[in-house]
């Protein structure tokens, strides 16, 4: 078959990875980039070897390009998107889908009315570390999942970010910002969840970058940097996460999965590799599982290549959609359980991703 055209919308810093690892995959070829600020969609252009460099409302009506990939900031994500689905392509997008409810429905029914295809990053959870732990799990290997926690716990980005601030908005704080690798990989690993609460709180109101170019600078905190949830699964299991930018050390563990006949420990749901630990009933010690599995490196750009096989194939996407929308929706249960003192029923479901289990060469 022949490769899917694809063309990128925004070109700043996580564009880099998309563009190195496209050679990677047959699925879809990057034909043309574009930027709001010309010279960086230039400048992606002749690093990687992309042929065109558009504006932006070219890219959207150019008929060569089938498929966009929305790597624009995240409160353009939705503009971008019904844009692109209008001009008959489909959306691939960094996370989250978008920044409210009310604009991922509308991409979502949009995408239904063209019959056009919406995925969406994290694609983390097609890596081999995280694909062996779904092996595990459904091999029974720990028996029926019971409950599962999940940390990402730090103290903020002013300490080493260059432009900070934006990690202190409203939509954004460290449940937005690092949430969808790990309710992504807790809906991989068990299913979807029917409802959530939390409690939520700000350690501080203020910030003082200490980071170049603008240490000294007050950073005016806008939205919950500490949350602690929970989340009950379809299937029963019940989750906890800590997701924190008021934590300066800890000893927690990324994701462990509970289950009926053992406990599993998954490495960073950020990162696609890591050593996966398995102690089942009657075991004395953990034990590292060896993976099989491929894309155990930086491989972001395995979604969109995913979604682009799908579309050759008419198969349903593993990062799709539907699951983004469902993180996405989960993240603002938390905020507004915590603000209503009450717990958030979800509206949403979605399909649990199809196993993504691509042998390691030597295995194959």
């Amino acid at each position: 078959m022949n490769p899917i055209k694809v063309g990128v919308i925004g070109c700043g810093n996580i564009s880099s990875i998309y563009l190195e690892n496209a050679r990677r995959f047959d699925s879809f070829e990057i034909v043309a980039v574009a930027d709001i600020q010309e010279a960086r969609a230039k400048q992606q252009a002749e690093k990687y070897n992309v042929k065109r460099v558009l504006s932006v409302e070219e890219l959207l009506t150019d008929a060569d390009v089938e498929l966009v990939l929305n790597l624009t900031i995240p409160s353009v994500h939705a503009e971008i998107a019904k844009k692109a689905l209008e001009a008959g392509k489909h959306v691939y997008g960094e996370k989250p889908l978008t920044a409210t409810l009310e604009q991922g429905r509308e991409v979502l029914q949009l995408a239904q009315e063209k019959g056009l295809f919406v995925g969406n990053a994290p694609d983390t959870f097609l890596g081999g570390a995280h694909q062996t732990a779904r092996h595990i799990i459904d091999s029974g290997e720990i028996g029926t999942p019971v409950s599962a926690t999940a940390f990402m716990m730090n103290h903020g980005h002013e300490h080493w970010h260059p432009d900070p601030a934006f990690y202190y908005e409203v939509g954004a704080g460290p449940m937005f910002d690092m949430g969808p690798y790990y309710l992504t990989a807790l809906v991989n690993m068990i299913g979807p969840a029917k409802r959530v609460t939390a409690s939520t709180g700000v350690a501080q109101k203020t910030r003082i970058i200490s980071s170049q170019p603008k240490a000294g600078e007050k950073i005016e905190v806008k939205t919950p940097t500490q949350i602690n949830g929970i989340i009950d699964f379809e299937n029963g299991a019940i989750a906890s996460i800590i997701t924190s930018f008021d934590t300066w050390h800890h000893r927690l563990p990324f994701i462990e999965v509970y289950g009926t006949k053992g406990s599993l420990s998954v490495p960073d749901p950020n990162h696609f590799g890591g050593d996966v630990h398995l102690r089942a009933e009657g075991e004395s010690e953990w034990r590292v599982v060896p993976s099989r599995f491929e894309h155990e490196d930086n491989s972001r750009g395995i979604g969109l290549a995913d979604m682009a096989t799908a579309i050759q194939e008419g198969r349903p996407i593993r990062p799709s959609g539907e699951l983004a929308f469902h993180v996405l929706e989960m993240m603002h249960g938390f905020h507004y359980a915590s603000e209503q003192g009450t717990h958030y029923e979800l509206t949403s479901s979605c399909e649990q991703p199809d196993v993504f289990h691509m042998l390691k060469t030597q295995d194959r």
